[in-house]
This record gives structure tokens, C-alpha cells and sequence, in this order.
């Protein structure tokens, strides 16, 4: 009887604890005063409260909690960057979700 070899993989993983990723490089256009009170004020506005509502009930994370200002439509997209009305205030995991899916949107295009 024959046994059946298998075929190992080509790409070796790597090892994340020798091999370090590059750092995350924050986009210059985000570091502006112009952006930072942008940001400020879409919090504001919401109550520093995230804007996420999922069946029909509004997420529960505020201040002191991680909150972002997040462009509704993404800058990419064609979005007004400075417009206090292409904003909402999301906390990390609603914000990590909707740029996922955008992100996702743009890969099918």
C-alpha cells in the first residue's frame, strides 16, 4: 500500500517576537489643529458618548473610554475632512468594525 506525502508549506510564518512590524505611522493630515478641533467637536457634539446604534438601541461607551471621530464618509471616499457633519463619535470597536467594512466595500471594487 501506498502512503500519501504531503506537501509542506512554501511561505514559512514568521516569528513575531524576533521579527517586529513596522511601527503604525499616524497620517499627517490627522495631526493638524484644524483636524484635532474637528475631532473635538464631533465628540462634543455626541455627548462624548459613541454614536453606534445596533438594533435600535445606542452603544453604551463614553468618556473616559477610547472614543474616536470618524469620517462617515472616509476621506478615500471623497469626504469632507473638516465638515463637523461627515462626522460621528465611535468607540474603538464600532470604529474598527465600520473601517473594516469600508475597507472591504473598496477591496470589491
Amino acid at each position: 500500500m501506498k502512503t500519501l506525502k504531503t506537501i509542506g508549506p512554501r511561505l514559512r510564518t514568521i516569528d513575531t517576537r524576533t521579527v517586529k512590524p513596522p511601527p503604525k505611522v499616524a497620517d499627517a493630515e490627522l495631526q493638524t489643529p484644524e483636524h484635532r478641533a474637528w475631532a473635538i467637536e464631533v465628540k462634543r457634539r455626541a455627548g462624548w458618548r459613541c454614536e453606534w446604534v445596533e438594533k435600535g438601541e445606542r452603544c453604551k461607551v463614553a468618556a473616559p473610554g477610547r472614543l474616536f471621530a470618524d469620517h462617515i464618509v472616509e476621506r478615500r471616499d471623497g469626504g469632507d475632512r473638516l465638515d463637523p457633519k461627515n462626522g460621528r463619535c465611535l468607540c474603538g470597536r464600532h470604529h474598527s468594525l465600520k473601517t473594516a467594512a469600508e475597507r472591504a466595500k473598496r477591496m470589491v471594487l
